[in-house]
């Protein structure tokens, strides 16, 4: 019955996050590249399609890092010019935000150094780590849980046409995969 309980309550989480901000515009959000360039999302990003994975806990990091190895593989990895079969991939924008609010905010600085030490240089450009408030976004983009990543799927408008929260899967993939090649 509690196994019951707790299926039940990560499905309602899931449809609520994934049906709270579909429509909704994706707020702006500002941080450091790993390459240490400044961007915004989502108007730095709004001249294609949009991946944004999110997390503002460290266990939500650790969750948001399964998504980089699949996301790499499928949306930005170079197709191989000399395949015999060649690959299309959807163009799409990625970024990976880890949060620093609050107390962690004063933490930013020596995070990023760290990884841009520990995270593949590949993925320098598509981490952003956002310092500051977390005010409007927890709300906006129904964040509630601080130890799941959130993952976003914003059109060239910024609005948010997919959401959904936790750990990558091949649904979650096949998903924003169709999303991203349909539209």
């Amino acid at each position: 019955m509690k196994r019951l309980s707790l299926t039940l309550a990560a499905l309602f989480i899931v449809i609520n996050i994934s049906n709270a901000q579909v429509g909704d515009s994706f707020p702006e959000m500002t941080g450091t590249s790993l390459t240490d360039d400044e961007i915004t999302v989502p108007s730095a990003t709004q001249d294609k399609m949009t991946l944004i994975g999110i997390a503002f806990s460290k266990k939500a990091e650790d969750d948001l890092k399964t998504w980089f190895q699949p996301v790499w593989e499928r949306f930005i990895r170079e197709a191989d010019p000399n395949a015999l079969i060649p690959e299309m991939k959807p163009d799409v924008n990625v970024v990976f935000i880890p949060m620093f609010t609050g107390l962690k905010r004063g933490a930013s600085g020596s995070a990023l150094r760290k990884m841009q030490k520990d995270v593949d240089e590949k993925l320098h450009p598509h981490v952003i780590v956002y310092s500051g408030k977390m005010g409007d976004y927890e709300d906006q983009l129904n964040m509630t849980e601080k130890d799941q990543p959130y993952f976003f799927v914003v059109n060239k408008k910024g609005e948010i046409i997919y959401a959904t929260a936790g750990r990558s899967s091949m649904k979650k993939l096949n998903e924003v995969e169709e999303l991203v090649t349909d539209y």
